[in-house]
């Protein structure tokens, strides 16, 4: 089964992709870094933000802040339709049936802690099994720790090939009577690679067991559209899209969400309340608890605006042509091994040197201003099977141009000159 998130990438950039004129959104491009331009390579942990966000952010506490959904006076009722018109522009986005399955979270980490907490806890049982892959981020897998310990279930582990590619066979395998939700990350933070995600869906479901997919790395690079995965569950985060931090979504299946109890108590999330009983109020607003990041969604919405405006199929075009060329020039480096080479990947190049620890080679690029990630990128178990302490990670976004892989390139040369 094919679906859009599985299709083979564009190969050609439309005639109105600007990548000057896109670079020039981002102030932060202009910043220097020790004295030295900023090459900013490290997209996978946080893109940056532009002016089109910061202005709706700004724009908001201007002239609109007010508390929403409570108030008859008019700032209330602005700052609730610039809110509740931010939902209408994620549905949108992600081809929601319904805005009701669109809950507003802190981030993907919140997201999932909710399904694992108000739909996976009630329903494992001893023996069950909750099953994710070797590649998942911490956030998805402390998560279904916590509700197994709880509830007496076993996590299972699906594991992946030396490229760093969900072995399928053996995800098939592991599906079986006792499997009561998969949760799978959609394109690996550390790897880089993107899983068939549409197939393991439809391979769950023949199952009848409910998918959760962790889409934090995939939703600034391809487009995504629940209702053609058919995924029960789907999570991502503002920050990763262009957007503020603190901010991030939940889709649900209206059906799953409705028969979920709340996973916070507080104002919004209630229809009466009494020293006896509270009822819970319809949805979304079941699920958020309180005052919301009302700038943050909003910035969120300008995030994803901007990024439609610019296309997928431009976006996917430029990034694969940067990761190719990043790719292939690294790979004359002696001594430099790349970790992580899936067939299908996303613009995330993971890689080792002889003789350095990748935080050594962080601090030697950022002396030469650019910034890249080293460490375990919250995937200590990926490490661990991977018998490696961490990697150096060069992740590139819209905004990357050829000319900053020189820089990359010539900063490592930096690293073997140091350490051989």
């Amino acid at each position: 089964m094919k679906t859009a998130s599985d299709s083979p990438r564009a190969n050609t950039l439309s005639s109105d992709f600007d990548l000057e004129k896109i670079r020039a959104d981002f102030p932060i491009l202009r910043e220097a870094v020790h004295g030295k331009p900023l090459i900013y390579l490290d997209n996978a942990a946080s893109t940056q933000k532009p002016q089109a966000v910061i202005d709706a952010v700004v724009d908001y506490y201007r002239h609109s802040n007010a508390n929403i959904h409570r108030g008859v006076h008019h700032l209330s009722q602005k700052a609730t339709d610039l809110y509740e018109e931010s939902r209408e522009c994620v549905r949108s986005f992600l081809n929601a049936r319904d805005v009701g399955e669109v809950i507003f979270t802190r981030g993907t980490t919140e997201g999932i802690n909710l399904v694992a907490s108000s739909f996976a806890r009630p329903r494992l049982e001893e023996g069950d099994e909750v099953l994710i892959s070797t590649m998942e981020h911490h956030s998805n897998i402390v998560p279904w720790q916590l509700a197994c310990e709880a509830s007496g279930a076993v996590l299972k582990i699906i594991p992946i090939n030396s490229n760093g590619e969900i072995i399928f066979e053996e995800y098939e395998r592991l599906l079986g009577p006792a499997t009561k939700l998969v949760s799978v990350v959609h394109t690996s933070n550390a790897l880089g690679t993107i899983n068939p995600i549409g197939e393991i869906i439809a391979t769950a479901h023949a199952h009848h067991v409910p998918v959760l997919v962790d889409a934090a790395q995939a939703s600034a690079h391809t487009p995504l559209d629940v209702q053609a995965l058919d995924c029960d569950f789907l999570a991502f985060s503002s920050h990763k899209i262009y957007g503020p931090t603190g901010v991030g979504v939940l889709y649900g299946k209206k059906a799953h969400l409705n028969a979920m109890p709340p996973y916070q108590g507080g104002g919004d999330m209630i229809r009466t309340v009494s020293f006896e009983k509270t009822t819970y109020n319809d949805l979304p607003n079941k699920f958020e608890a309180g005052t919301p990041n009302m700038a943050g969604v909003i910035g969120l919405a300008a995030a994803i605006r901007y990024v439609q405006a610019i296309g997928f199929e431009n976006i996917e075009a430029h990034e694969t042509a940067l990761l190719e060329e990043a790719t292939a020039r690294v790979a004359e480096i002696d001594g430099l091994r790349i970790v992580g080479t899936a067939s299908h990947k996303a613009a995330t190049l993971s890689f080792v040197m002889d003789g350095a620890h990748p935080h050594d080679i962080g601090t030697i690029l950022d002396r030469e201003g650019v910034a890249i990630r080293a460490g375990h990128h919250c995937t200590m178990p990926l490490m661990e099977h991977l018998g490696i302490p961490a990697t150096a990670r060069a992740s590139f976004a819209i905004y990357n141009k050829s000319e900053e892989i020189d820089m990359l390139i010539a900063a490592l040369g930096k690293v073997k000159e140091i350490f051989g």
